[in-house]
């Protein structure tokens, strides 16, 4: 595999808040990583780790105080929003409340980025948006106003509008955080086949260690804006440094069938001291 993007050497902070604003601001420092042509690389880390931040310096939202992104060999520093968008899409978790649109044209929207000046879509458009659609099980609800759609129905619309982008690099926040164990799965056979068929590369950023650790290649372990590990599942989720990094103890098996990390949470007992 060769690699599709890399981080150099990349920080970034967040404006400091000033006098009175409480604990100091949000920081990434010196993250350096590479995802591969073909590769599924697993984000994962406890809140404020540092996940959405480099979801928004993938997506060039923010841009590194220090260090480059390099996406396909340019360096998104020299790449407009529309160029970047046509390689790297973004499936947020959802979309704001009262978007007033139907579920096929927010999926059109997709398509925005591959002609930004234009009014009216071409039937490659309407074509690239069937054809995710229908991928993502959601071409009955072209005509059903955003509004009306179930959490599950409205996180399958917005990965379908990703799908139409055609991108390179399909970027997931929690893609299966609204979805039943049918949709689950069906997501993660999705994600597996056009990994496997169209050679499309994926970040996926999850708290669900279970879900990164069976379908990813690699897993990106983030804390505080550092990065603690980086590699194979079976390497990154180790009970000493996961008990570390989320302050809990758990415990660590093998799937049954797969072989891949199965993370258990050690839930405390009560004290039987304190039922007095």
């Amino acid at each position: 595999m060769s690699a599709l993007l890399e981080l150099k050497g990349v920080s970034f902070a967040y404006p400091s808040p000033g006098e009175g604003g409480g604990r100091a601001p949000f920081e990434i420092r010196d993250l350096s990583l590479t995802v591969e042509e073909g590769e599924i690389l697993g984000v994962i880390g406890p809140n404020a780790s540092g996940k959405t931040t480099l979801i928004r310096l993938l997506s060039r939202v923010v841009a590194p105080a220090r260090g480059d992104i390099v996406l396909e060999g340019m360096s998104l520093t020299r790449l407009g929003r529309a160029a970047v968008a046509r390689s790297v899409a973004v499936v947020p978790q959802d979309v704001p409340r009262g978007f007033p649109y139907t579920a096929g044209e927010l999926v059109l929207m997709g398509r925005f980025p591959h002609a930004p000046g234009r009014f009216f879509e071409s039937e490659e458009d309407r074509a690239a948006a069937r054809e995710a659609m229908e991928l993502t099980g959601v071409l009955d609800l072209a005509r059903a106003p955003l509004d009306r759609l179930s959490g599950g129905e409205r996180q399958r619309v917005v990965l379908a509008r990703a799908l139409a982008q055609r991108p390179r690099l399909l970027v997931l926040d929690e893609p299966t955080a609204h979805l039943d164990l049918r949709y689950q799965a069906e997501c993660v056979g999705l994600l597996r086949r056009l990994n496997a068929e169209a050679r499309l590369s994926v970040v996926l950023v999850s708290h669900d260690l279970n879900l990164a650790a069976e379908v990813s290649h690699r897993l990106l372990l983030l804390h505080r804006g550092r990065a603690v590990r980086l590699g194979p599942p079976e390497s990154v989720l180790d009970e000493a440094t996961l008990e570390a990094v989320y302050g809990c103890r758990v415990s660590v098996e093998k799937h049954p069938s797969s072989q891949r990390p199965v993370v258990h949470v050690v839930w405390p007992q009560p004290d039987p001291a304190s039922r007095g």
